[in-house]
């Protein structure tokens, strides 16, 4: 008789992907338009409070 295979779960974990990798590529532009909406919020905030 054979045994049923069942899938291991070693294998699945080879196979993720690490989620750092996936957004390190995308931090060169997301950094400074996070950084210019900032000023800006910041700007406008100091000329409504003026």
């Amino acid at each position: 008789m054979s045994h049923p295979e069942h899938p291991s779960h070693e294998a699945d974990q080879g196979q993720q992907e690490d989620p750092m990798k996936a957004i390190l590529p995308l931090i060169p532009i997301v950094l400074p338009v996070v950084g210019g909406v900032l000023m800006f919020l910041l700007a406008f905030i100091a000329v409504a409070m003026a």
